[in-house]
């Protein structure tokens, strides 16, 4: 399984599944909740879930207090940008 590309980044998803997840979302018009009932893991899910909220405001994101065991140390708004602008760059094709 990949990490996040970030260097440093200790989340333990895999980037690429969450831009399979997210292409699926947001240029394929998925919603969230077929993508949820398709899953094949718990795992799968939470990748689903941090796609689903692409859709939130970062301030928001940031005001989150995650579980994460690594949350102090996250810049998930790092990943969140590489996301939109991966979408971005295929809508515009």
């Amino acid at each position: 399984m990949l990490a996040c590309y970030r260097s440093g980044c200790l989340g333990s998803y895999d980037f690429d599944n969450i831009a399979f997840f997210a292409r699926k979302r947001f240029i394929e018009g998925y919603d969230t909740v077929a993508l949820l009932e398709k899953a094949t893991s718990d795992c799968e899910k939470e990748e689903i879930a941090l796609v689903s909220m692409l859709d939130i405001d970062d301030q928001t994101i940031r005001d989150l207090k995650l579980s994460c065991i690594h949350a102090e140390k996250c810049e998930i708004t790092d990943c969140r940008e590489r996301l939109k602008k991966m979408i971005e760059d295929e809508l515009a094709q």
